[in-house]
């Protein structure tokens, strides 16, 4: 169990002098198992500006533990080409690389797949993503940015086409532009879905990998290629089957950006990317 409470304060010769308090409470729990000779382990968490709000800690240990029992026995697979689901708990990460490519530190320096992208196509023409920093209560919420700058609502992704870079004072003057609040990071992310539940998406893949949990740094920023480790659940007929460990899921960010087929309406809002479970068309997975 953690709680944090604090005070930002931020003053600059151009003439702020604010400041705010702050508080995040989380709990989180870790269970490991074993079953004959095989051990895993897996966690759950809750967090929130307000104690109150945290589920409870039987809760999360319950979540953990069915966790855990739900990948004992895992396998490998072999090497295939197929879809890929991300569970809404890991499905931010995909996103966290996209924030990345349009950041202005890897723009000015030409080290973004994503480089003269503004208003090209990127994602699906029916995904939009909004940023919006004064949620009351929002993990990412924010009145200005680490240096000071106002932030704003935004549009981070209209119909699927990038809408805009993200810059710092220091990026913007690099690109000849102008700061638009990103010194720090973003500020609460909304991402658009189609509607689906888990239990429709995983119909929709109907054979394939449900990806609960990614691991390695297996990322290139200037080419967009992707290769990860991978555990979760192998699926056929929309049916989960059994447990999955020990793979490698690769592909490259521009396609797997254009080739998301749908995204759940279940979403986890613990972080600054609130966004449901994403599908994504193929991908190469290397098993056995």
């Amino acid at each position: 169990y953690n709680a944090n409470l604090g005070m930002r304060v931020y003053g600059n010769t151009h003439g702020i002098n604010a400041g705010y308090p702050s508080s995040r409470y989380s709990l989180s729990c870790m269970v490991i198992g074993a079953q004959d000779n095989d051990m895993q382990r897996d966690y759950a968490y809750t967090v929130s500006r307000k104690a109150s709000l945290l589920q409870s800690a039987s809760a999360v240990g319950i979540d953990a533990a069915k966790a855990t029992v739900d990948r004992l026995g895992a396998r490998k697979i072999n090497t295939a080409n197929v879809p890929v689901l991300l569970h809404r708990d890991i499905a931010s990460s995909l996103f966290g690389h996209y924030v990345g490519a349009i950041s202005g530190g890897s723009l000015y320096r030409r080290s973004s797949f994503l480089l003269d992208s503004l208003g090209k196509q990127v994602f699906p023409e029916w995904l939009n993503i909004e940023e919006r920093p004064f949620i009351k209560g929002g993990l990412a919420s924010s009145s200005f940015d680490n240096e000071g700058v106002a932030c704003s609502d935004m549009t981070i992704v209209d119909g699927g086409k990038l809408a805009t870079y993200l810059y710092t004072t220091y990026s913007s003057r690099k690109l000849n532009t102008r700061s638009n609040g990103h010194a720090g990071g973003i500020h609460n992310w909304l991402v658009g879905d189609t509607g689906h539940s888990d239990a429709d998406l995983l119909k929709e893949m109907g054979t394939g990998l449900f990806v609960t949990e990614l691991m390695g740094q297996g990322v290139n920023g200037v080419t967009g290629d992707y290769s990860r480790g991978a555990a979760g659940y192998w699926v056929e007929n929309g049916i989960v089957q059994y447990p999955v460990h020990e793979v490698t899921i690769a592909g490259n960010l521009k396609d797997m950006f254009k080739g998301i087929v749908a995204i759940g309406a279940e979403k986890d809002v613990r972080g600054s990317v609130q966004t449901g479970s994403v599908l994504i068309d193929q991908m190469k997975i290397a098993g056995s």
